[in-house]
């Protein structure tokens, strides 16, 4: 079986990376990931993971939703949302800073594309995103990974849309 969590951890990482433009919108977006790839082999996009989350037992599925709640996120109709805060919006900062242990570089910016790279405990990469509107965002994540003695590496393509000023009950992830 191919390693959820590191996939997890990389979408939930990815999901929070269009922070840094200043064009952007700030409220709730929802972030999807059709073009999932580890060690070579496709995986599942997020709307599938979705899918298969509704048909977890109701305490796992609620053990499901505090971990992500926790992380400021929570499960759209076909992907993760989160709440970016007008402050996150304007700080334009990666969002490996408030991961334990990670590091980031900014190695390109300009007003509509940024690449980095990143160095975290179980996972290391490079990436970018573009902003496509002040609504939209289209990213793109490789990263070399380790849990335990397992490693591999991942690919991940992600498109986030701005869904609202109003994040209901979500609060921006401090």
């Amino acid at each position: 079986m191919k390693p959820i969590i590191p996939l997890c951890t990389a979408a939930l990482l990815l999901g929070a990376l269009p922070v840094q433009a200043l064009e952007m919108l700030p409220g709730l977006w929802e972030f999807s990931s059709d073009n999932i790839e580890v060690d070579g082999t496709q995986m599942p996009g997020m709307a599938e993971m979705v899918e298969q989350m509704k048909g977890l037992p109701p305490e796992q599925k609620k053990m499901m939703q505090e971990m992500l709640a926790a992380q400021g996120v929570e499960l759209g109709a076909g992907g993760v949302r989160m709440c970016l805060s007008e402050a996150q919006v304007k700080s334009r900062e990666l969002p490996f800073q408030d991961e334990p242990g990670c590091s980031q570089e900014l190695v390109e910016r300009t007003d509509s594309l940024w690449k980095f790279t990143f160095d975290c405990p179980d996972a290391k990469g490079k990436g970018e995103t573009q902003l496509i509107s002040e609504r939209e965002v289209v990213s793109t994540i490789e990263s070399d990974y380790q849990v335990g003695t397992q490693q591999g590496n991942s690919r991940m393509q992600s498109r986030g849309k701005w869904l609202g000023k109003d994040c209901g009950s979500l609060k921006p992830r401090t």
